[in-house]
This record gives structure tokens, sequence and C-alpha cells, in this order.
């Protein structure tokens, strides 16, 4: 079950590649491994956190 809209999804992965570039590029810190999670939630389209709290920021479906 998706609960990431296009937009949140797009976000995210960008987010997760600017972060894993620090790894690889620039200042080379192992803090840039955090990018894997808004990376990896972003391709799927699911986020623990949200469904934690019950977000969705997907559309809404019509009936």
């Amino acid at each position: 079950m998706l609960n990431e809209g296009v937009a949140d999804r797009v976000i995210r992965v960008i987010i997760g590649i600017v972060l894993l570039a620090l790894v690889f590029v620039g200042p080379r810190t192992p803090w840039g491994w955090i990018g894997l999670l808004p990376l990896v939630t972003g391709i799927i389209g699911w986020c623990p956190a949200y469904s934690l709290f019950r977000i969705r920021t997907t559309p809404a479906r019509k009936a």
C-alpha cells in the first residue's frame, strides 16, 4: 500500500541522492549513508513513519 504522493517521492529520491553523494564526493562523510532511507522509501512509495502516524500524501481515491 503506497502512502507517498508523486511529489513526495520525487523529493525523497533527490534528497537521498544528494545525501549519498556526500559519501563519495565532497566532504566524504559517512553520515551520507543516511540518504539510503529517503532514497529507498521514495523508490518503493511507502514510508513506515507515515504508516505509524497515519499520514498519506497520495491523492484520495474516488469511490
